[in-house]
């Protein structure tokens, strides 16, 4: 054989996939959600995320089995990991109410820079009626973030540190609503407004609110 002559390039046999692709069922998850965040969930089907993901339905089929299962491995594999860094992000906090609140704040708009498909997922799925993710979400995370948070603020409200007018659980919801719904609604206000607001920018407008509205009241 002539050493200098390319080799023909090796074709697998039929029948299940290889192993020299160690990055395609990765692929695979990442098709699935894109397709369940442009089409919902409900209305994607697996030909579709085979046509993303440029493979054949038998494909995926031999690597999740269902539709159900792909769903399960987007939750498992891409939105726990996101809520788990926000986790580990207000945990640093301490007790401080007003140093929990920033850091949650700044921990969900870092959560959203780095999986900038969060919050469209978050309201179609989890906050939306009969969306796919919302009882995957209780029964897999439940309340123990919102329940931790609504408990530190009560306390620090009972020590004076927090404006008595507020109550711990709907700051809470409102911590919410100064950061999932703005960015998930960005491309109606960026339209709206004419403005290209960065997440700093979300974040600090966020705080400013709180920061204000979270002060304990004082005599004159």
């Amino acid at each position: 054989m002539n050493p200098s002559k390319p080799r023909a390039p090796t074709r697998r046999a039929p029948g299940r996939p290889g192993t020299d692709s160690p990055d395609l069922r990765s692929r695979l998850i990442e098709a699935a959600l894109d397709c369940f965040v442009r089409d919902g969930i409900a209305a994607t089907s697996l030909r579709s995320i085979a046509s993303q993901a440029g493979v054949t339905p038998a494909l995926l089929n031999y690597y999740f089995g269902s539709k159900l299962a792909l769903r399960d491995a987007v939750f498992e594999e891409r939105l726990m990991p996101a809520v788990k860094i926000l986790r580990e992000h207000v945990a640093q906090a301490g007790d401080d109410a007003h140093a929990m609140a920033q850091s949650f704040v700044r921990g969900v708009f870092g959560v959203l820079q780095a999986y900038p498909w969060f919050p469209s997922l978050w309201v179609r799925e989890v906050l939306c009626e009969g969306g796919a993710l919302r009882e995957l979400l209780l029964s897999r995370i439940g309340p123990d973030l919102p329940h931790m948070l609504a408990g530190r603020f009560a306390e620090a409200q009972r020590q004076g540190q927090l404006n008595p007018a507020l109550d711990p659980r709907l700051l809470v919801v409102s911590i919410i609503g100064l950061t999932l719904f703005p960015a998930a609604g960005a491309p109606i206000w960026r339209q709206i407004f004419q403005a290209d607001l960065s997440m700093d920018d979300l974040a600090n407008h966020a705080l400013a609110l709180l920061g204000h509205g979270m002060e304990p009241k004082h005599d004159p």
